[in-house]
């Protein structure tokens, strides 16, 4: 059935980023838009493919606000993957690789994905996974599915199933309704407040959450970004998606280049090679990327990289605090390219605030101003706004602030209390309106730029047989920033646990980089008048050795 006049006016106008990929490839057709290795993509290239994953997935049943989970490495599929569904209407929900089948099976239940897009090296989580998620109907696999599914009738290999339909070329003289798409069957009117990704961040409840980020959120995120630094000229600028495409992070590297046509290498290795990034950044005349800091740690270590002849201009870290050895180390190395601060949360499409290169040096430490268009409070308790100086929660307003999280009213509630979100980062703002992060409210450690919630950690650990009580805290780690360490009382104190037991028997339970990296046993723990664990206490007797 075709669309209304009002319809086809209003779709011409839409930021979805189906559309707007139709846009940038009827500019830039024969332009590189993402290359992996010996693989490039045209704008043109990948606007066909990515019509295909849309066709496909509609021709098995899934539609308009079906989610469509992605459990892949960082691979061009995964592009072609994302902008399908946002295509279709659907809803991207990303999963972590490094997830085991229990943590991967939660999230395709709470969000009662319709369907899973997976590659070979996630198969057999995906596989197990499976087994305890009924609601995923469609499974398409990027190698072989008899090889990757043998467990699971079904599922089919993803080359198939887009060869199987087409992706037509589009017309540049086709009318307003080629915004939306060239087939009128595949006509999609995706608004701008329909949801395209459902990334999923963890609670101190001990699950994860799923934020539900819209068009619009993510595409303003990108102009506002834009407006801060500068937009990036398509003409000889070349972005480098260094981090994992699960993260925000990684969605917010990938979708800026599509709003001018730039070009973006994306990197992919089973580990992070700080010697192959820096062969990749010389080879690729890459002009701006993003790494957290641990990473950027291991790239300024490595032998010769000041002689290496690079073409960065920019430099972006995040996700992490930087120790100030390590932006002096940045500044050290990349003299030609300064380095910007970013700094947010997965809830508000990532960055809220931005430390500006030439700000580095006075306000070290800082997280820089806020972005145009988000709107900072830093407030107390009852919501009013504490002096400068004064620490408070970081609250925000703004175009890229999440519609909500998924299926959980009462915590969407809790979040937007008083009308603002509640980042739970514990913030002061100087004189000159920098902001500093003192603490984080919520309990969460960052650890190579991984969040950890220590409620998460402590639900694995409690169900130790010889583990009567535990308390999960962030010990600082020369290269990770934070690390978690387990403090654990035994159940029986003539025959504690040993700190082997507790961190295998959490190996099987969570993703490996969750898995605390020390155990300390004590007799008791500090507790308030109330009976809570002290656990800024534990921090300070852990800091001093005890």
């Amino acid at each position: 059935m075709g669309m209304r006049d009002d319809e086809v006016v209003a779709a011409a106008g839409r930021m979805s980023f189906g559309s707007q990929l139709a846009r940038t490839a009827r500019r830039f057709p024969g332009r590189t838009a993402y290359q992996l290795d010996d693989r490039v993509c045209t704008y043109a290239g990948l606007d066909e493919r990515v019509s295909r994953v849309a066709r496909a997935l509609r021709s098995r049943g899934v539609g308009r606000g079906d989610r469509v989970a992605v459990l892949m490495r960082n691979r061009l599929e995964t592009v072609e993957a994302y902008y399908g569904v946002c295509r279709l209407g659907a809803v991207v929900v990303p999963i972590n690789f490094r997830l085991v089948a229990g943590e991967v099976s939660y999230i395709l239940r709470d969000c009662a994905a319709t369907a899973l897009i997976v590659d070979g090296d996630s198969a057999g989580v995906a596989a197990a996974a499976l087994s305890e998620a009924d609601s995923v109907r469609v499974v398409l696999a990027t190698d072989s599915a008899e090889d990757v599914f043998p467990v699971r009738a079904g599922a089919e290999a993803y080359e198939t199933a887009l060869a199987a339909t087409h992706g037509d070329a589009l017309d540049v003289n086709s009318d307003v309704n080629s915004d939306v798409n060239t087939d009128i069957d595949m006509a999609v009117d995706v608004a701008e407040s329909d949801a395209a990704f459902l990334m999923y961040t963890s609670g101190t409840t001990g699950r994860p959450k799923g934020a539900v980020l819209t068009h619009q959120n993510l595409a303003m995120a990108c102009m506002l970004q834009g407006l801060s630094i500068g937009g990036t000229p398509p003409d000889g600028e070349v972005a480098m998606l260094g981090v994992p495409m699960f993260h925000i992070a990684g969605v917010g590297t990938m979708l800026p280049s599509l709003l001018n046509g730039g070009r973006v290498v994306v990197y992919s290795a089973p580990a992070f090679d700080p010697v192959a990034v820096l062969d990749l950044l010389e080879r690729e005349r890459i002009t701006s990327c993003f790494f957290v800091p641990s990473q950027w740690q291991e790239i300024c270590a490595v032998p010769g990289v000041k002689e290496r002849d690079l073409a960065l201009r920019k430099l972006y870290w995040g996700a992490a605090p930087a120790a100030p050895s390590l932006l002096r180390a940045l500044a050290d190395t990349f003299p030609q390219a300064p380095a910007y601060s970013a700094f947010g949360q997965t809830e508000t499409s990532a960055t809220t605030c931005l430390l500006r290169a030439e700000d580095a040096d006075r306000k070290m430490g800082s997280v820089g101003r806020p972005l145009p268009g988000v709107e900072v409070r830093i407030v107390d308790e009852a919501m009013r706004d504490v002096a400068p100086g004064e620490v408070g929660e970081i609250v925000y307003r703004g175009p890229t602030v999440m519609r909500e999280y998924w299926s959980k009213p009462e915590a969407t509630a809790e979040a937007f209390a008083g009308g603002w979100f509640h980042s739970g980062d514990l913030c002061r703002m100087d004189d000159d309106g920098f902001i500093w992060v003192v603490d984080r409210k919520k309990d969460m450690i960052i650890s190579g730029g991984e969040n950890i919630y220590c409620a998460e950690v402590e639900a694995a650990i409690d169900s130790h047989p010889k583990v009567a009580e535990v308390a999960v805290i962030g010990a600082p780690h020369e290269k990770w920033g934070q690390t978690p360490v387990a403090v654990v009382t035994a159940a029986d104190p003539s025959d504690p646990p040993s700190e082997q037991s507790v961190i295998d028997h959490c190996r099987a339970r969570l993703a490996s980089y969750k898995k605390p990296t020390a155990v300390v046993v004590v007799e008791e723990m500090p507790r308030t008048a109330t009976g809570k664990i002290q656990k800024f206490e534990l921090r300070r007797l852990f800091a001093q050795g005890n």
